[in-house]
């Protein structure tokens, strides 16, 4: 493995540190805000930031995308986001322990299994550790992340559960992870004008889109289960882009190959097995709308 590469996967290794932090202080701060209203971002954008702990999670969530950013431009996307994934084990611990959210048995089989997941799935990638892996086809990246911005859109068009707005705001995610992937490439050749990138335009909408979509799931959901479902659908989405988008060579025996499967299999299987909103919670819910 090359000296980029290992400094890469230690900036991933800070992302999910950051990541979860930032996704939990969002959690509190979102619950205090008033309800987010999708047809109406820019005033719900300015009612969230009203709220100091939302903030305080959104100026973490920026410094965690900041070593994401450098992760991707040194390491190949699949590793990167495979480290990010298993930093997911995290969640269950800083939730229970640092910030005092009751985590049910149920929730921290369902975040293990899909650690363990993405940690197969980083165990069975081929041979991606000597460089970036940044080189794409314009048209497969605008398909691919074409697909994914409108699947999280679609999907947040039709339901407004917490859960299907978790997984909208992964794709959303992944979709401008994979566009920040893309964009590195461009770095030696264009600088600062990387910024001036149509690509960069394509990063800060899906990135906007999916942080208000997040937001309305986690005033909706658990913190567990809906952060859980987010980084689930945001990493498995991002890791497949490395050989669909990249070219990252998959596993080259079958026994790799099936093990891979069914580590994508396992990912699926525990985001489903967190539970939905309580009817506890339900009625909580209903209370805090009833005192504005």
């Amino acid at each position: 493995m090359s000296l980029s590469v290992e400094i890469g996967l230690l900036l991933a290794l800070g992302t999910a540190f950051g990541s979860v932090a930032g996704f939990l202080y969002k959690f509190r701060g979102a619950r205090e805000a008033p309800d987010v209203d999708l047809r109406r971002p820019l005033s719900s954008s300015v009612a969230l930031f009203r709220s100091p702990l939302y903030s305080l999670g959104i100026l973490i969530a920026l410094g965690s995308w900041g070593l994401h950013v450098g992760a991707l431009s040194l390491a190949p996307i699949s590793l990167v986001q495979s480290v990010i994934a298993g930093g997911l084990v995290l969640l269950t611990v800083v939730a229970d322990r640092l910030f005092g959210i009751e985590v049910t048995r149920r929730e921290w089989v369902g975040v293990a299994l899909t650690a363990a997941g993405l940690a197969f799935l980083a165990a069975t990638l081929g041979n991606t550790g000597n460089g970036a892996d940044s080189h794409y086809a314009a048209g497969t990246l605008a398909v691919y992340a074409g697909l994914l911005g409108c699947a999280g859109l679609a999907i947040a068009g039709l339901s407004r559960r917490p859960m299907a707005l978790a997984v909208s705001a992964g794709l959303l995610w992944a979709a401008s992870d994979t566009s920040i992937k893309a964009l590195s490439s461009h770095l030696g050749s264009l600088g600062f004008g990387v910024l001036l990138h149509p690509l960069a335009l394509v990063i800060l909408i899906a990135s906007l889109l999916g942080l208000l979509i997040s937001a309305r799931s986690l005033q909706l959901g658990d913190a567990v289960p809906v952060i859980a479902v987010t980084s689930a659908a945001a990493n498995l989405a991002t890791i497949a882009a490395g050989p669909i988008v990249f070219g990252e060579p998959l596993p080259s025996g079958h026994f790799e190959l099936a093990v891979h499967v069914l580590a994508f299999g396992l990912v699926i299987f525990a985001a489903a097995l967190t539970p939905p909103p309580t009817a506890g919670f339900q009625r909580g819910a209903g209370a805090r709308g009833a005192r504005r």
